[in-house]
């Protein structure tokens, strides 16, 4: 039975956390988690936001890496220390996301609900306007980005407060059973960052443990500033790479026809409709990540840094 001293949580931090790392974790504490019980994953952040949060919560489980792993590998670390300090379940926190008090708790109660569950997460509201739903979990689509937000931009409501299964559940709140990670393993670290999440949520369905949304469990997710949010070409990129891999992994040729036509022959309307935004470099870093993917490329660090690409 998993109980809220069972429960270790990860976040991990690549330089542009800063303050968000520090209310990110005060809302953990707040959850009932004990400092040892929260791992904090540093991937060689050179900002000052790995020493603030050491200054703040010395006693934090705290992992220090000499290189950026990418949040996936940063994750598994976090997550193969919890485990190894007996945790029942890992709680997956974005640094840019904080929770309400007694979120963990309802989280916890899901898995009491729903005895196939693997996976359980909050619906996630924005920060700025928690009005607003960034997520009501995820759906595949294998259309654009070959999978969905659900609810992503509209009004909060009845509708994303209910309990549905779902493809999966996005990585910024994810807590995920023991007996889920040892049967399906970690996130696959090869994404880098960005679509981990759904590739675990589809491995996970296939060994028979479910994904549930448990809606009446509110999360805030702010933008991050370490990849840049929202539609930047770094964002982008990496989308668009990672589609390609996990159309290698999962999708059929209905599937990688679908995103050829509704994904790929769209972009140049896109880049049109984004030129008058100044948004249309996102729109090529993307189309050349595709283009990358199907070489056979991946996401590494040195790809996101000033000159890793011909695009910034």
């Amino acid at each position: 039975m998993i109980t809220l001293e069972s429960v270790h949580a990860v976040v991990v931090n690549w330089s542009g956390g800063g303050p968000q790392n520090l209310a990110c974790i005060e809302s953990l504490l707040a959850q009932g988690l004990a400092p040892e019980r929260v791992h904090f994953v540093d991937n060689a952040s050179t900002d000052g936001s790995r020493e603030l949060v050491e200054d703040a919560y010395p006693a934090l489980a705290f992992l220090r890496n000499d290189a950026n792993l990418g949040f996936g590998e940063g994750a598994n670390q976090g997550a193969r220390a919890a485990l190894a300090a007996g945790a029942e379940a890992v709680f997956f926190v974005n640094n840019d996301l904080t929770l309400p008090d007694g979120s963990l708790a309802g989280l916890i109660a899901g898995f009491e609900r729903h005895a196939q569950a693997g996976i359980v997460g909050p619906r996630v509201l924005q920060a700025a306007d928690p009005s607003v739903v960034w997520c009501a979990g995820g759906e595949l689509s294998w259309r654009q980005n070959l999978s969905t937000l659900r609810g992503n931009g509209e009004r909060d409501g009845d509708e994303y407060r209910r309990e549905l299964r779902m493809d999966y559940l996005p990585g910024c709140a994810l807590l995920v059973r023991r007996a889920c990670l040892e049967a399906v393993g970690f996130f696959d670290a090869g994404y880098f960052a960005y679509m981990e999440d759904v590739d675990l949520g589809v491995r996970a369905s296939a060994q028979g443990f479910e994904s549930w949304l448990i809606g009446d469990v509110a999360a805030h997710h702010a933008s991050s500033s370490a990849t840049g949010g929202g539609y930047n070409p770094r964002r982008k990129y990496m989308m668009g790479v990672n589609s390609i891999w996990f159309l290698r992994s999962h999708g059929g040729p209905s599937a990688w026809l679908r995103f050829f036509a509704f994904d790929v022959l769209s972009l140049p309307f896109v880049w049109l409709a984004n030129l008058p935004r100044g948004q249309s470099r996102a729109v090529v870093a993307k189309a050349w990540g595709i283009f990358s993917g199907l070489m056979g490329k991946r996401v590494h660090a040195a790809d996101l840094e000033p000159g890793g690409t011909w695009l910034w």
